[in-house]
């Protein structure tokens, strides 16, 4: 063997190598960027909005408001609603206070909107529709819609109405999430109907892609571990609130619940970044349960979380947006 070769043989074992690991890198997918999605459901009290907007703006995340249109009306206004199968006048969460209080949430509406948040529909009183027909939710979805296209009329203000109300008001609710997550076969009939694009009302075992049911996307809370037993809980504040204390106040408990928490959510999250990059849902009310043991969880969480450069903590919205894009972008490399 001639000195030339032998000195080339080393050379083109190493180009050799060196192209196998830039074949392995070509090959190698990049993964998606892990989505949070949180999301309010009542969007009722004003300081937990102003509170929720200030949480959003200091960890750049996004949140998705599902509204019960009863807290658009003053409890004088209470004839102005009935609902399937209820007396006129009834609501399981109530109506606000006063004029002045919905004049108030109007305008966290608005903000909240121009902020880049998803404002969704909770239905109207909080029952229980999983017996409804479609005719039954269409009738609750109209009524939402035209108390949510008059409420600065109807709240005596009118003139107050920002110029892109009705615009927002007639296009811009696309999701929608079930009171008690109870969610019926003419649910879905009537919200295909009605325009929606996604529906956030089911249980999954574990993080899960939204199911395609026609045009409607349908998201679904989480099972995930908590506590010391890890057994699974709905990722919800309510649902943690009946694990932790039985659905009683226990305020000084409150920041072993806090930890508890935070440690579910952060581990829920660990695994879904290190694995597939599942979104992880995780819901909440506009009640601080346990002397606001989840909502600190939430913002600590929030707050070492959506930083990351590969994480987008986003609305239910906003994460339909990401995933048809991951889809579109799918399909055009095949």
């Amino acid at each position: 063997m001639s000195p030339s070769r032998t000195l080339l043989l080393p050379l083109i074992a190493a180009l050799a190598a060196g192209s196998a690991l830039a074949k392995d890198d070509a090959i190698k997918p990049m993964k998606r960027k892990q989505l949070v999605i949180v999301s309010f459901d009542g969007a009722h009290d004003n300081m937990l909005w102003e509170k929720s907007r200030a949480m959003a703006k200091r960890t750049g995340a996004h949140f998705t408001y599902f509204l019960s249109c009863t807290f658009l009306f003053s409890k004088d206004e209470r004839a102005k609603y009935q609902a399937p199968h209820q007396k006129r006048g009834r609501s399981n969460v109530g109506f606000s206070q006063d004029r002045d209080e919905t004049i108030l949430r109007l305008g966290e509406i608005w903000l909240a909107k121009l902020e880049g948040h998803d404002i969704g529909s909770h239905a109207c009183g909080h029952f229980d529709g999983g017996k409804w027909s479609a005719d039954d939710w269409k009738a609750e979805f109209a009524f939402f819609r035209d108390s949510l296209k008059s409420a600065w009329r109807n709240a005596g203000v009118g003139e107050r109405e920002p110029g892109g109300w009705q615009r927002f008001a007639a296009e811009d609710i696309k999701g929608f999430r079930a009171p008690y997550l109870s969610a019926g076969s003419g649910l879905v009939k009537a919200l295909e109907a009605e325009g929606f694009a996604y529906d956030a009302s089911l249980v999954t075992k574990g993080p899960a892609m939204p199911a395609a049911t026609g045009d409607i996307a349908r998201f679904g809370l989480p099972l995930i571990p908590e506590g010391a037993s890890q057994r699974p809980v709905i990722a919800m504040d309510y649902n943690l609130y009946v694990r932790h204390s039985k659905g009683k106040e226990a305020p000084e408990r409150s920041a072993a619940f806090e930890e508890s928490t935070l440690k579910a959510y952060r581990d829920a999250f660990a695994k879904q970044y290190d694995g597939e990059r599942i979104p992880l849902q995780l819901g909440f009310h506009f009640v601080e349960m346990n002397a606001g043991a989840y909502w600190r969880a939430l913002d600590r969480f929030l707050t070492e979380t959506c930083g990351r450069t590969d994480v987008a903590c986003v609305s239910y919205a906003g994460a339909l947006d990401i995933l048809a894009k991951e889809k579109k972008a799918a399909g055009a490399a095949l």
